[in-house]
């Protein structure tokens, strides 16, 4: 008999398997150079109100995590959670753990009525399936990122054409 999953908050202590798992994800997604964030960082994370990061695990064995981070959404004047990863490993694909884990999550939200967002690569179609399914609204939009090895040498007092705010 195969023993269930569990799903429960991350906290400090897990610094280390979280750690493991976003450069798992990181990885997967060949971003791998991008994550900075060490099991120290992780500890401190894991302690902030903001930070929600839950934990798939069967018979103490990590299968997968979600993580999302509280933020306020300008337009409603609402705080909302921002899906940051969703990631089940291989051995434990189509088990039912993503579906767990985002409900997980929804069950975070639903206490106090937040909207869930997050991004989906466009070429990741079994993700944008599985969202589906859970009936989530997928959006065509592009991300755009401004990495301050771009937008710092615009700074310059000769390229700005523009005074410091005040």
């Amino acid at each position: 008999m195969t023993q269930a999953i569990t799903i429960r908050p991350a906290g400090p202590a897990d610094a280390s398997t979280v750690d493991t798992l976003v450069r798992e994800i990181a990885a997967h997604e060949g971003d791998a150079v991008h994550v900075t964030a060490t099991a120290t960082r992780w500890v401190e994370l894991l302690g902030r109100d903001d930070v929600t990061v839950l934990l798939a695990e069967r018979a103490g064995q990590p299968l997968g995590y979600v993580s999302a981070l509280r933020r306020v959404h300008l337009w409603s004047g609402r705080d909302i959670l921002a899906l940051d990863d969703l990631w089940v490993r291989a051995s434990a694909r189509d088990a039912g753990v993503g579906r767990a884990l985002m409900l997980a999550l929804a069950r975070v939200a639903a206490d106090d009525g937040l909207v869930i967002r997050w991004e989906v690569k466009p070429e990741n179609e079994a993700a944008q399936r599985f969202y589906r399914r859970l009936d989530a609204r997928l959006f065509t939009k592009v991300i755009a990122g401004w990495r301050p090895e771009s937008y710092l040498p615009l700074l310059a007092p000769e390229t700005d054409g523009a005074s410091a705010p005040a």
